[in-house]
Formats: structure tokens, sequence, C-alpha cells
């Protein structure tokens, strides 16, 4: 399944649902990786001041991948305006 993670509310929101449909607990999910429970909290409650390398290791744990594409494919005008 695709998920379009525009803000960061948004990715933390996407990241708990994912763990939750795999069944892991914040403490299981940050164990495969090696941090903490209480990191992954935060992740998911403010994924805005997560550092890159902690936000791809829980995408790790969590058996996702990150993938950039093109925003402007999904606008349906040229003058609508960015969400960031």
């Amino acid at each position: 399944m695709n998920y379009a993670a525009r803000t960061p509310e948004q990715l933390g929101s996407i990241l708990k649902s994912c763990r939750t449909l795999r069944r892991l607990t914040q403490e299981t999910a940050g164990s495969r990786v090696g941090i903490k429970q209480t990191t992954v909290s935060a992740i998911e409650a403010n994924a805005a001041r997560t550092r890159v390398e902690t936000l791809y290791k829980l995408l790790s744990a969590l058996d996702l991948e990150l993938v950039i594409r093109d925003k402007r494919t999904d606008r349906t005008s040229p003058d609508k305006k960015a969400e960031w």
C-alpha cells in the first residue's frame, strides 16, 4: 500500500498506523533497530523534530521505504499552493 505524507503530522500518523497494523508495540519496533520506545513515541507524535537517520531506522523496523516523487503530477491546477 502507498501512503502520501505531505506534512510531519501525516507522517507520524502513517508510521503509527503501519506499526499497529503489523501488531508491533513501540518498544518492539524500536528494539529492532536500536532506538528507545520514547523515541518511537516522539516520532509518531511529532515527526517534524525527528532526525533523518532516526526516521530511516524506524522505517527499516517497520519494513517500509521512503519514496520521493514529483508532487506536480498530483496537482489539478498549476496555481495550487504547496502544503509545505
